[in-house]
Order: structure tokens, then C-alpha cells, then sequence
């Protein structure tokens, strides 16, 4: 069973989302909050494998909520949930380690994916943003800049993609039958040959570059 807090400031949508959420047989919402600060307080109480927050709430909004959880030593898995189609939300949310962004609108359409992308490690990109990705990589290009395309060597793609799917490096390591050590000098030498600063602009080239499933 996954236990999932789920936290919103309407009461209205909360019971929505978890009437969708609770349709599947495996999906178990066990706990609820107003706002972010209520959910951080929540997560001392229950143990929890997958916390879904609204963007926008009042005392904590979801993007504060999803920091502090983000720094939790046995952190679950973190979904974001709004009503706006916004790129900017949208990278938010990758940036505070979140594994996807669910707009309201089509919640019935896409939580449940969602919400069985992020308990498989994996990001959830909504259609929209796929658009934001396609207008950001055409946006480089018209400014001239270097779109890099083979670059990376193989074990670098596979580096590449468990980073970009929000895995720790003793997990890649792990996966990849080599070191810790290994795996950082692998995440220096592919943000330099890239030009990239962070986990968010990695995840948004693996997408582009085919290495991450929408």
C-alpha cells in the first residue's frame, strides 16, 4: 500500500483528489493538511511514502513545504499539484525535489501516473511543460548557443539519467556497480562538458536528449 499525505487549503479539492487517488486499490491517503506548514508538521506523526502538495497555500505555500520535507534524511517522494500552467511552477517544483507537477484541471487524467512515476523514481512531465522544454531548447538555439548533442559518453548517459530521476549518488552507484567517488567525478565532467549548474537543467537536457521518459 502507498501511504500518501495529501495537502491542500480547500477542503473541496482535497476531497477530490483523494476520491481519484483512492479509486486504485494500492493508493491510500492517510493523512491531510490545510497548508504546507501543517504537512510538514504531519510528517513527524505518519509515515508516509509520497506527499502531494498544492502550489499555492496559505502560512507554507507547497514549494516552501517541499524544501523543508526535501531535507528530511528518509524524505518520501514529493508530487505538486495547481491549478496554473505555469514553466516557471513547473521547474520550481524540480529545483525543491519534487518529481513532478499535476495541474488540477486534468488531475483525473494524470495523478495517478504521476503519482506511480514518482514511486518508480521517475519525473512526471505534463504535456505542457513538454512545450516549455521545446521552446527552451529552440530559444538556445536562436540565441546561438552550443546545443550540445553526443557529447556525453556512454556511462555518462547512464549517470545522466538515474541524476536526472532524482537518485542519490549511493543509489547510482549502486545501480551502476561503481564507486560514490566515481559517480561525482562522472556528475563534474557531464555539468562542464554541458555548461549546466544543477540537477534541474540536467533533467531538462535528459529530457530533451531522449535519456528521460515524459
Amino acid at each position: 500500500m502507498i501511504r500518501i499525505l495529501l495537502a491542500d487549503d480547500h477542503a473541496l479539492v482535497r476531497r477530490g483528489v483523494r476520491l481519484i487517488l483512492e479509486q486504485e486499490p494500492d493508493l491510500e491517503v492517510v493523512a491531510e493538511a490545510g497548508d504546507g506548514a501543517e504537512a510538514v508538521r504531519l510528517l513527524r506523526e505518519v509515515e508516509v511514502d509520497l506527499v502531494v502538495l498544492d502550489i499555492a497555500m496559505p502560512l507554507m505555500t507547497g514549494l516552501q513545504a517541499a524544501r523543508e520535507i526535501s531535507r528530511r534524511r528518509d524524505r518520501p517522494r514529493l508530487l505538486m499539484l495547481s491549478m496554473h500552467d505555469n514553466e516557471q511552477y513547473f521547474f520550481e517544483s524540480l529545483k525543491v525535489g519534487a518529481s513532478g507537477y499535476v495541474l488540477k484541471s486534468v488531475a483525473d487524467e494524470d495523478l495517478v501516473s504521476a503519482v506511480r512515476a514518482a514511486m518508480r523514481g521517475e519525473a512526471f512531465v505534463y504535456p505542457g511543460a513538454m512545450g516549455a522544454l521545446a521552446r527552451d531548447y529552440l530559444d538556445r538555439l536562436r540565441r546561438g548557443e552550443r546545443v550540445p548533442e553526443t557529447v556525453l559518453t556512454g556511462r555518462e548517459d547512464q549517470v545522466l539519467k538515474l541524476i536526472a530521476e532524482g537518485l542519490p549518488s549511493k543509489e547510482i552507484a549502486q545501480q551502476l556497480v561503481i564507486s560514490v567517488r566515481t559517480v561525482e567525478r562522472h556528475r563534474e565532467n557531464i555539468l562542464a562538458k554541458l555548461g549546466m549548474r544543477d540537477r534541474t537543467q540536467l533533467t531538462r537536457y535528459a529530457i530533451r536528449a531522449g535519456l528521460l521518459e515524459p
